[in-house]
């Protein structure tokens, strides 16, 4: 059946184009209006002015000093100069040897073609005949040839790198012995079969290559390395000159790759040697105070239409709520109370007030003091400010410092490669151990090499097939070639102190030939002997990866480094190691 379908729609309209009746908000009780003023305390006059300058006096103090590495109590170091403006101070921290050794065969093999390839474009560019170019490509080849492998070197090779290996060691020279020849910027040697006319050509070309060579990559050069092996994280301090003497900050757990000031805390029982450092400049601005606003803030005037972005009646709050119930507060009652002074400061400095002084409306001056001088309750209420290092004494009372600001030289953003190495550090409850597990590792073309998949094709699991029916009699069960263990070792009797070290475990097939860890994780530089607190390896476990850097500073510089990350691991593991076993022989 067919039906008809009818409705009412209401369409305002209104009677003239103009808006003055709508604007006055005309109300029909002004007198609840002024009832609730009352209540909320908008008739308690505070006799006091609309800030209409303000003038800041302060101390700023450049970081001078550098320490890599823990930095024992009650010591004194004359650490190395340091400035923030021409480096990162994570570059510098996390920083680590990249370019090759000259008599390394088998690493960074990539990395020597280019900078050969490289001394090739650059001499390119010199004027130089195109026989003479030529010729002195063929005796460059003959002097800086690649060194070739022993039959134990190729083994340990994987097979894409030799590959690599096999196809260019005997077309492009060595750049690994090319930059160690020519970095002393002496004359080409004599043996090279060069025109006089040239000479000065390949000078040329030798500094621009080894400029190039030297700042590809950012290194530690002669300085320490920051990284402690044993905490599988960064240690480090930096140090400048107070008007009150010297300031040293430490940040001892600087592991996630972004620095703040609260990765800092100030060392108050070491020395860095900046004592008399010429640190200090005085910095004096004098502004107009601007009221603090956010999005969403009520409008401090009533003829002035309000921002609907945040809806504070639709915020929900419970009684535990506080920082949300604070900020409601704030905003309603005092939100155009707050002004803010703008300061420019260089990066890697300490700011420390010495006065500020506000004038009002009225002509009133007023001194402003921080609020670590203002007494209780004002000196419990903090923001920004950095707090004192445990002291060797427990017994002293740690306290915030007072009238200090740090503006730490750390990048806004940072390019991060793909891990090129990777060690998972977990717990095995079945074999009562810890394991260092070598996922990734950097092979000699730089490039991340899965030790996993590697293991599986050299080692398959092929099993015992025979047809006697007798159990097969096994000694210890075989663990992964990646898997590392960490023996539980007592450093101290007297306090009963335990540190996981670094142990190995022999291959099951009767060679006697140790499994080894070829990762710089697992073997830190200088031949320090790899001994983690127990602490640093929970249930949870940790992760820690190796990978480039990117990033560019404030003067437009470009700095590339190595650095590593340390991230939760993925819980426990179990390596099947089991002993005294005996295993069944599948039929035929």
């Amino acid at each position: 059946m067919p039906s008809i379908t009818s409705w009412t729609r209401l369409e305002p309209q209104t009677r003239n184009a103009e808006m003055k009746t709508s604007v006055q908000a005309r109300i029909h009780d002004p007198l609840w209006l002024l009832a609730r003023q009352w209540q909320i305390g908008e008739f308690q006059g505070e006799d006091s002015g609309t800030p209409i300058m303000a003038r800041l006096r302060a101390d700023v103090s450049r970081l001078m000093r550098y320490f890599a590495g823990a930095i024992a109590a009650n010591s004194q170091v004359n650490a190395p100069a340091f400035d923030a403006k021409t480096t990162p101070l994570e570059t510098i921290v996390e920083r680590e040897r990249v370019r090759p050794l000259p008599a390394a065969k088998g690493e960074k093999l990539r990395l020597a073609v280019e900078a050969a390839q490289h001394f090739f474009r650059l001499l390119n560019q010199q004027e130089i005949t195109p026989s003479n170019r030529k010729k002195y490509r063929k005796a460059f080849l003959r002097k800086f040839p690649f060194a070739a492998l022993t039959e134990e070197e190729r083994r340990a090779l994987d097979i894409e790198s030799l590959r690599f290996f096999d196809l260019l060691f005997s077309r492009v020279p060595d750049g690994r012995l090319l930059y160690a020849t020519l970095r002393s910027g002496g004359p080409p040697p004599s043996d090279l079969p060069i025109d006089a006319a040239d000479v000065p050509k390949i000078k040329k070309t030798a500094k621009a290559f080894v400029q190039w060579y030297e700042t590809l990559f950012s290194e530690p050069g002669s300085t320490a390395p920051a990284w402690v092996s044993d905490r599988l994280e960064y240690a480090f301090s930096v140090g400048t000159r107070l008007n009150d003497g010297e300031c040293t900050l430490t940040a001892q757990e600087y592991f996630d790759g972004h620095l703040d000031w609260e990765d800092f805390s100030i060392n108050a029982e070491v020395s860095m040697g900046a004592a008399n450092d010429n640190a200090i400049t005085q910095a004096v601005t004098t502004v107009i105070p601007a009221p603090v606003t956010f999005r969403g803030a009520p409008a401090p005037r009533f003829w002035e239409f309000e921002d609907a972005q945040v809806d504070y009646g639709n915020i929900p709050t419970g009684p535990a709520d506080l920082s949300q119930m604070l900020l409601i507060e704030f905003a309603n009652s005092f939100g155009n109370d707050w002004f803010v002074i703008p300061l420019d400061l260089e990066v890697g400095t300490l700011c420390r007030t010495r006065s500020l002084v506000v004038t009002d409306t009225f002509g009133v001056r007023t001194l402003i003091k921080s609020n670590s001088e203002s007494g209780e309750p004002h000196a419990s209420w903090r923001m920004f400010q950095l707090s004192f290092q445990q002291p060797t004494d427990v017994s002293v009372p740690l306290t915030p410092a007072r009238n200090l600001f740090f503006l730490p030289p750390s990048l806004a953003r940072s390019l991060e490669g793909k891990a090129l190495e990777e060690v998972l550090f977990l717990r095995d409850e079945m074999a009562n151990l810890a394991w260092g597990v070598e996922r990734l590792i950097e092979s000699a073309l730089e490039q991340a090499l899965n030790r996993y998949e590697a293991a599986a094709v050299a080692t398959p699991n092929t099993p015992i097939i025979s047809g006697d029916s007798t159990p097969v009699y096994r000694i210890a069960s075989q663990v992964p070639e990646y898997w590392t263990p960490l023996m539980p070792v007592q450093t101290d009797a007297a306090i009963l102190a335990v540190r996981l070290v670094r142990g190995a475990v022999l291959k099951t097939d009767g060679s006697q030939e140790i499994v080894q860890s070829f990762g710089r994780i697992l073997n830190p530089d200088g031949n320090v002997r790899l001994a983690l607190y127990e602490e640093e390896v929970p249930r949870e476990g940790a992760r820690v990866t190796r990978n480039y850097q990117l990033a560019r500073w404030l003067d437009g510089s470009t700095h590339l480094w190595m650095g590593r990350r340390k991230q939760v691991g993925r819980g426990e593991g179990s390596s099947g190691l089991r002993f005294d076993t005996a295993e069944e022989r599948q039929h035929k």
